[in-house]
């Protein structure tokens, strides 16, 4: 069952500090998960999503599929069932249906402040920032190489941004700290410059046990074995192969409750069909797979059924971002995780666009759109990805992170209490008349239109006296306002010393390397 993390206030005195911190703190708004009031989108009929389940069980059973370097994932899938050739496992029909049968329909991921606490699941949307870039860009150091305090200063952003309900992981990825150390470094930063939930490393099975056992040290060891504190990605080596450090991960974190992406990662036309319905099947196969061994390494273990597809540009081979076809495989997935009783990812602010520019602005906003109209339950890259994930861009954070705001009103569906019918308006202002100043109006305008943080409403003449700025350089204005009025969420100082010392024995325990 799950519990609040516990108390800890009574380690050398850190709690009194922690609760003097929390009283002094700066105060910002933040949303809680979305709530959809509003249907979805369904593309697929009956008889397409019949088609689509019974490919992907033949794809399974006839073509199998690939554990590459995993003779202990072979041997669970050989006792459960299959018809294992080598490293070709062949899934007989509806063995992984049956398997995947135990998963849950939603879940609790606990963050270190309840209330930032977030559902995975049914009718809930939970927005996650851009992972695993490895530049980043502004409009004062334009593109470069990111390093462990752009890290820190994305985390810091997110913990800000109003919209935004989970801190998420490899935000960037900080190439001036090693390879096998950076993790710990990242780790640290969510734990300790924000109190949302946050995604755990799974670049090597020995990185998501850091993980775990640096949960264990934040919510406590009996908290992380009852309660899933992390949602990771576990994407797969599509077509059809699943590799063994992204299989270690999921084991490490199977086995500790800890919530996994089972998320194929397909540019279509070069690792999947160039058809939809093509693209379809082999999602559904892969997730099947994937979901059906988190079950075999721990029935009930959390998972989501992950969906990420772009198309290609078949003259420069590069992948394409906000295309209909992209959408098409995200509506069609939604449905396919729905029937299977199981959350869903997709999704985010995709773009190929090189700059926060109208291409930026187009693609994102198409892809917004499909993932809430989609069903999508976590949705990665929610702000600040570009050049098709190479860049973590500053100014696109902020502005995607607005943008944002606009999907929890939608997915609020009509008001249609007493208030929202608007009749005693319409009574009072009748023909001819304006509703600016009736009594109505003045006690619902604060909360009856969303409106920008970061975008300009003003007037041109005000706009040009203002230097004419463009949306970048809103974004960056807005960036700087928001790193100057950071404060960092009240933390136990024993549970910091604790997780330094952690860090310090692990980064010790072995020589740096950067490749």
């Amino acid at each position: 069952m799950a519990q609040t993390p516990p108390a800890r206030s009574g380690r050398r005195g850190g709690g009194g500090a922690a609760r003097r911190a929390e009283r002094t703190a700066v105060r910002f708004d933040c949303a809680p998960a979305i709530r959809r009031r509003i249907g979805t989108f369904d593309i697929l009929d009956e008889e397409g999503l019949s088609l689509i389940e019974a490919n992907a069980e033949t794809v399974l059973e006839e073509i199998g599929v690939r554990f590459a370097d995993n003779p202990g994932a072979l041997a669970r899938w050989r006792e459960a069932g299959a018809e294992v050739r080598g490293e070709m496992v062949h899934i007989p029909r509806g063995l992984a249906r049956r398997l995947c049968a135990t998963a849950p329909g939603r879940f609790t991921q606990h963050a270190r402040n309840p209330e930032r606490s977030v559902e995975i699941g049914g009718t809930s949307l939970v927005l996650a920032p851009v992972y695993g870039p490895p530049f980043v860009r502004d409009l004062d150091g334009g593109r470069r190489y990111a390093t462990m305090e752009d890290f820190r200063n994305f985390v810091r952003l997110g913990y800000m941004s109003k919209w935004l309900h989970h801190s998420g992981g490899t935000v960037c990825e900080p190439t001036d700290v090693p390879v096998n150390k950076r993790h710990l470094d990242m780790i640290e930063a969510h734990m300790t410059l924000s109190d949302k939930p946050f995604m755990g490393s799974v670049t090597d099975p020995t990185r998501a046990v850091d993980s775990v056992r640096m949960c264990e040290i934040l919510f406590g060891k009996g908290f992380v074995s009852e309660n899933t504190v992390m949602t990771s990605l576990i994407n797969i080596n599509s077509p059809l192969t699943f590799d063994s450090v992204m299989m270690g991960a999921l084991e490490v974190y199977a086995q500790a409750n800890q919530a996994c992406i089972i998320s194929p990662f397909i540019v279509g036309g070069a690792m999947a069909p160039v058809t939809v319905a093509g693209t379809l099947t082999q999602v559904l196969a892969e997730v099947l797979a994937g979901v059906a061994y988190a079950q075999l390494v721990r029935p009930g273990a959390p998972v989501i059924f992950g969906t990420f597809v772009t198309s290609i540009d078949m003259n420069s081979g590069a992948p394409t971002f906000g295309t209909p076809e992209a959408s098409k495989i995200l509506y069609g997935a939604g449905q396919l995780a729905r029937r299977l009783g199981l959350p869903y990812r997709s999704g985010g602010a995709l773009c190929g666009a090189k700059l926060p520019d109208a291409q930026a602005g187009y693609e994102s906003a198409n892809t917004l759109n499909a993932a809430l109209l989609g069903g999508v339950n976590f949705m990665l890259h929610a702000c600040g990805w570009l050049e098709g994930g190479l860049v973590a861009s500053f100014e696109k954070f902020v502005l995607d992170a607005d943008q944002l705001g606009p999907l929890h009103a939608l997915a609020s569906g009509v008001d249609l209490s007493e208030n929202g019918q608007g009749m005693e308006a319409l009574r009072e202002v009748g023909p001819g008349g304006h509703f600016l100043g009736c009594a109505h109006t003045q006690a619902n305008y604060r909360e009856a239109f969303w409106r920008s943080e970061v975008l300009d409403y003003k007037p041109f003449e005000t706009w040009a006296e203002e230097g004419g700025r463009d949306s970048a350089t809103l974004g960056q204005a807005r960036v700087k306002r928001m790193l100057e009025s950071y404060q960092r969420p009240p933390l136990d100082p024993a549970i910091e010393e604790a997780l330094a010392a952690f860090i310090a024995e692990r980064k010790a325990a072995e020589p740096d390397a950067f490749a």
